[in-house]
């Protein structure tokens, strides 16, 4: 398992997918609380990171990503998206996760591919696995369980 990446969209997998605004502009996320404790159960078994394309929200994302949790995050976006990820992991090696109509083809092309529960219903058509829960409450937590059973012999 060693040598897969598993690469996780931020926006609408890790967070609920709203954004808080106020007449300052974009001030919050709203994470939840159980999807770090599922990929503290992959994080010595495979190499995980983070992609956003949110360049406004880029600095709460990378509050919660990088420096609460420890993980590399890359600012892409959803374009450039599936050029980047194949260039840079390869899709044979990749576990996408991802809930976008961009992430679609992504999700397509991945080794495995995943989908919140409230993914468009693009993402969901195209990916391997549904989570049972929705983003932000816990669907990569239900990723994470899904990969131990299906690649962790």
């Amino acid at each position: 398992m060693n040598d897969l990446f598993f690469i996780l969209d931020v926006d609408g997998v890790m967070t609920t997918g709203q954004f808080y605004y106020s007449s300052s502009g974009k001030e919050l996320k709203v994470f939840g609380p159980h999807d770090n404790d599922g990929l503290n159960l992959l994080k010595d078994k495979i190499q995980i990171k983070f992609i956003s394309a949110d360049k406004r929200g880029f600095d709460i994302t990378k509050k919660r990503i990088v420096s609460d949790m420890g993980y590399e995050l890359d600012l892409v976006s959803e374009k450039e998206r599936y050029d980047y990820l194949g260039k840079k992991y390869g899709y044979d090696k990749l576990i996408y996760m991802g809930d976008g109509y961009y992430d679609s083809i992504i999700l397509d092309k991945s080794l495995f591919g995943i989908a919140p529960n409230n993914a468009r219903k693009e993402a969901k058509n195209a990916a391997d696995f549904i989570t049972e829960s929705n983003s932000g409450e816990g669907a990569v937590m239900d990723a994470c369980l899904k990969i131990i059973e299906k690649f962790d012999r």
